[in-house]
């Protein structure tokens, strides 16, 4: 086994939503392997005209820094905060840089799909590429973009860590009536990895009709593979969470029975009213949910939202990255 090297950062703003989740991999590193693994803090200086500042607290020099960069961000700020930290880490001559990304913002933007539109995606790869050596994220919406980037570029799959917790917590779920469902034909791969893990066969692809502003109008099942099943509904990405509102109906329509579903980015931009008519709503912790106290839910619909750490396998893939182990097993 290659030696770890003798300094590794995890990196994060402490005033940010990601400090929790960088102690959380931090506290999981640190069991592991005592002493080689320390978190650093980023001070970030905000001037009154809005522009920013990192500094990191500590030497980071010939070291490998992982810096967890915060999903809960508005999309343009973090961006610009990712930009600045690598090259401050580039500056201060750390030994490698890895960005920790667990939303990738704009990967849905992989393609010039009306005229005079940016490829979101590329020019996101060009930003991190310029100063980081390695990107880690999780659930990516769009695998090709990986394309997009000259640097190591990996998506964790995040179903064996579902898997496993519904496993461990949830076996009432798992039962011979289960069947994997994605909204749409683009989950098919992920909808095939939980149902592979699951030992689970029964899977069930969506199609989905648009309006011209992109909103889901209908979200059609084939009957035969819904019909008195129970059915796991899993999407990488809950913006305002209307495909899986619409994938309820639709698998409803055609005689579904109890409607379960999981998500791996849940930012609920519509609010929580999601959860009235599922069973249960599984949510990473890729994004933090400061607004269920504002929403004032009741402990009915409370009780159906269960929010899955991610920390240990970020963990393991971290410490996979700083002995040159191979990631390979994370995706099986």
């Amino acid at each position: 086994m290659a030696k770890l090297p003798d300094k590794c950062f995890i990196i994060a703003d402490q005033k940010g939503e990601a400090w929790d989740l960088a102690e959380d991999i931090y506290n999981n590193l640190n069991k592991r392997t005592p002493d080689v693994f320390h978190i650093n803090k980023i001070e970030l200086v905000k001037f009154r005209n809005l522009e920013i500042k990192p500094r990191i607290e500590y030497n980071v020099r010939r070291s490998h820094c992982f810096y967890i960069a915060d999903s809960n961000q508005d999309p343009q700020y973090w961006l610009s905060e990712l930009a600045f930290v690598n090259h401050t880490l580039k500056n201060s001559s750390a030994g490698e840089i890895i960005n920790v990304l667990p939303n990738l913002f704009f990967s849905r933007q992989d393609r010039k799909d009306e005229a005079r539109v940016p490829v979101s995606s590329r020019v996101v790869a060009d930003i991190i590429g310029l100063y980081a050596d390695r990107v880690l994220t999780m659930d990516v919406h769009s695998q090709q973009i990986q394309g997009f980037y000259n640097i190591p570029f990996d998506s964790l799959p995040s179903f064996s860590t579902v898997t496993e917790y519904l496993r461990n917590n949830h076996k009432e779920i798992l039962n011979e009536e289960l069947t994997i469902a994605s909204p749409d034909a683009g989950g098919g791969k992920r909808v095939e990895g939980f149902a592979r893990r699951l030992g689970n066969p029964h899977i069930a692809i969506g199609y989905k009709t648009k309006t011209k502003d992109g909103e889901v109008e209908e979200l059609r099942f084939p009957k035969e593979q819904v019909e008195g099943r129970d059915i796991l509904i899993i999407d990488d990405i809950g913006d305002s969470f209307e495909t899986i509102a619409e994938a309820y109906k639709g698998l409803k329509n055609k005689g579904a029975k109890k409607i379960y579903a999981y998500c791996t980015h849940a930012f609920f931009t519509g609010g929580y009213e999601v959860l009235g008519n599922l069973e249960k709503l599984f949510i990473g912790d890729t994004i933090k949910q400061p607004y269920l106290k504002k929403f004032k839910l009741n402990e009915n619909l409370k009780e159906k939202l269960e929010i899955i750490p991610f920390a240990p396998l970020l963990a393991e893939a971290i410490y996979r990255i700083s002995i040159g182990e191979s990631l390979s097993q994370l995706f099986e």
